[in-house]
């Protein structure tokens, strides 16, 4: 089912931080767009208990802002009746603007904290030049997170992942781990006491970057991982985009695939008795018919 609030529909007044947003047609819809597919998402998933606290993750880039306006915009909806704290973790990475979020976030009364970890020496001494650092630099810096989570007392740490995000690490696994599966909306850590939350997992990159450009927010690109070239994910990506331009509307489809899996028809005995499966009739063990 599809939500429909009245809030969203309502665009009188707004959150300090889209002050000065357009006033496009255009602008609005996307908004709202963008509000019905988090809405969506965290109603789908049972992401929220009234009154807990989310720890947000803001890297500097185009997503995890519009993850945090968002969330911003239905809380001041009345939409979202959980405490937002905004986190930035400084990694150390070379030429880091770091007044740059400081000063965003304090310029619009959003409660945040920055901490400072040089994780980027650890990568790039632990990885050897010219191989990519994403996988080791995530899980340090997601460590830290559910630190941080744990200090301020926050039940969740929300990421910015989008649908392409998803989209691009089911087929990751699909191609070079021999499984089904992707980032999940929500996710129970493994020490069993942070939830990790993804609300705009219904929501376009293309949408995303728009919503960036219109907000005018004070890009921070990831000199780190960001730069390196022949990431498979790129590879990821480029095969989803030409998908999508052959056939327009595929990735709403297989993003709505993933919510529709039948155990049945795949191959995985574990999660399906296929040895158990007998048809109406069938002789059981021990039974025996006259001649």
């Amino acid at each position: 089912m599809t939500i429909h609030d009245p809030e969203i529909e309502a665009a009188d007044g707004c959150h300090p931080l889209f002050r000065a947003v357009p006033s496009s047609v255009e602008f609005n819809k996307l908004r709202k767009r963008l509000l019905r597919s988090s809405r969506q998402a965290i109603v789908d998933f049972g992401m929220v208990k009234p009154g807990e606290r989310w720890l947000v993750a803001l890297s500097g880039g185009k997503d995890s802002y519009g993850l945090l306006a968002i969330l911003l915009d239905l809380k001041w909806r009345g939409l979202l009746p959980v405490e937002l704290l905004a986190c930035n973790l400084d990694q150390g990475q070379p030429n880091f603007p770091k007044h740059i979020l400081p000063d965003y976030l304090t310029a619009n009364g959003i409660a945040h904290r920055i901490e400072y970890r040089d994780t980027y020496s650890v990568v790039t001494d632990k990885i050897a030049e010219g191989n990519t650092y994403c996988s080791l630099c995530s899980r340090l810096r997601r460590g830290h997170l559910y630190r941080i989570a744990r200090e301020e007392g926050c039940s969740s740490l929300v990421l910015g992942h989008h649908r392409e995000d998803i989209l691009e690490t089911f087929f990751m696994n699909l191609f070079h781990g021999g499984r089904l599966a992707a980032m999940p909306a929500k996710l129970l850590n493994d020490e069993g006491d942070v939830m990790v939350l993804r609300p705009l997992a219904y929501c376009a990159e293309t949408d995303m970057a728009r919503f960036a450009e219109a907000m005018a927010f004070p890009i921070i690109p990831c000199d780190l991982c960001g730069s390196q070239e022949g990431l498979q994910r790129n590879v990821m990506k480029s095969m989803l985009d030409d998908i999508e331009k052959r056939m327009p509307g595929r990735k709403d489809i297989m993003i709505r695939a993933m919510a529709n899996v039948r155990p049945s028809h795949l191959l995985d005995r574990k999660l399906f008795d296929f040895a158990g499966l007998a048809a109406s009739g069938a002789d059981q063990p021990g039974q025996t018919h006259a001649l």
